[in-house]
């Protein structure tokens, strides 16, 4: 039976657009339905090493490194200076909740710089978009799919909308990376609410902000910066967008949100306020953009491809940012189906649910080691300021932190980790007991 199009791929936002790459590269006709028009705006602007080779491997890092975003060596998290705390025996810790890593203590397989980038996402995500075009893959913007059906065997059909006209589009499959308007997901019912995060950023961007008034170092105020705050599970993001742009945002539970009543202006600067040292830092500098606020930050699909279909990058999984997993599991999510597309495709098109098992086991597996991470870190602070400070655990952490975890065993610091918060959490005598989180670690990653 005859189609529009093998593939066709639902959003343009990293997942979409590396996709589309990948697979035209492999010859497939694909098309890429994205509703809005870019550049526009968007969170996720740090990225982390394991980006590099899916870059190099689509092609796009020429024109990344010609956009000459803020080069990412590090990242960094402090704490304020009156929060101290009992070092436990581990080494190297000192008595504050903070820590940094570079990422050149650790190589990694495919990655050939010390640096990654941090990225105004409206020109980063534009310039994906643009590279998927070069390698072949027609792109649609201003087109919305409203609809994926899924009722002929033999195709798919998709509805959209363009304009005040619905269109309709068949293909082979479908790749869903319609981000967190989940597309699939919703229709299909397979999103399901996290049971452990329901956090919400409110962010915008300040102009002149001086990057050294946190820094331990000098040589780090380029890197990301976490600032915790002395209030339970709420941290700050500091990201450079440009010599003298720098991206800010809370993250905390969307309770307390709603308790602020939607005040935005306030809310921030209450938060802000908790931090003296940060609060002066901010006040100095200018605010140039609106403040944005995302919920919706923490969920999970019961089932991530099925019959025809794959879902990638946050339309599969969206995980708390504060370790920047998100462009990186876009990239990789999509470099891992493409493999068991590309295959099917070559195999006489058997695009059934069977042919993209290595892509589900993959991905469930890597993000079920971030999803552990980023929960042990709410749960105790200071077990990971401790497992980062010492050699015996540190490359472990920093494999992590560089999103090195789509290969390979589990991490081992993981397994250790888990161990101290169970003792931690069983003990209220426990010198550590005091510092333990609201929010609750699982004793393992959840598998839907």
């Amino acid at each position: 039976m005859t189609t529009d199009f093998d593939v066709v791929v639902i959003g343009g936002g990293p997942a979409g657009s590396t996709a589309a790459a990948y697979l035209a590269m492999a010859g497939l006709s694909v098309a890429v339905f994205e509703s809005e028009m870019f550049p526009r705006a968007h969170v996720g602007e740090s990225l982390v090493p394991a980006t590099t080779p899916v870059l190099h491997e689509t092609g796009a890092m020429a024109a990344v490194d010609a956009a000459n975003f803020p080069k990412k060596y590090g990242a960094s998290w402090t704490a304020s200076y009156a929060l101290r705390v009992p070092s436990n025996g581990f080494v190297g810790m000192g008595h504050r909740l903070t820590a940094d890593v570079q990422f050149v203590e650790r190589d990694q397989e495919g990655v050939d710089r010390d640096y990654t980038f941090h990225v105004d996402r409206g020109k980063f995500d534009l310039l994906l978009l643009k590279n998927a075009e070069e390698k072949g893959a027609k792109v649609f913007s201003g087109v919305r799919v409203l609809k994926v059906d899924f009722s002929d065997p033999e195709q798919v059909g998709l509805t959209c909308r363009l304009g005040s006209k619905e269109v309709g589009f068949s293909a082979k499959m479908v790749v869903d990376a319609s981000g967190r308007g989940t597309t699939l997901g919703r229709q299909l019912k397979l999103k399901v609410s996290d049971p452990v995060f329901d956090q919400y950023a409110l962010h915008t961007w300040f102009e002149d902000v001086d990057r050294a008034a946190l820094a331990s170092n000098p040589q780090e105020t380029d890197f990301i910066f976490v600032h915790w705050l002395p209030v339970k599970d709420t941290w700050v993001w500091q990201i450079p967008i440009t010599d003298t742009i720098t991206s800010i945002g809370i993250v905390t539970q969307k309770k307390r949100f709603a308790q602020a009543n939607a005040d935005r202006e306030k809310f921030f600067w209450d938060f802000v306020d908790t931090r003296p040292e940060l609060a002066e830092m901010l006040r100095k500098a200018k605010r140039v953009r609106p403040f944005k606020a995302e919920g919706d930050y923490s969920y999970a699909m019961r089932q991530i491809c099925g019959d025809r279909y794959v879902l990638i990058g946050d339309a599969a999984r969206f995980v708390d940012p504060i370790f920047s997993s998100g462009v990186s599991v876009a990239l990789n999510s999509a470099r891992i189906a493409c493999k068991d597309i590309i295959a099917a495709h070559k195999a006489g098109g058997d695009f059934s649910k069977k042919s993209f098992a290595p892509y589900e086991e993959k991905l469930r597996k890597a993000v079920g080691y971030w999803y552990e991470f980023i929960t042990i870190f709410y749960r105790l602070n200071v077990l990971f300021t401790a497992f980062a400070k010492d050699p015996r655990y540190r490359i472990d952490v920093l494999r992590m932190l560089q999103g090195d975890v789509y290969d390979g065993d589990e991490p081992k610091a993981l397994q250790a980790m888990r161990e101290v918060v169970n003792a931690v959490e069983s003990d209220p005598e426990h010198v550590w007991y005091p510092f333990l989180g609201t929010l609750r670690a699982p004793t393992a990653a959840p598998q839907f």
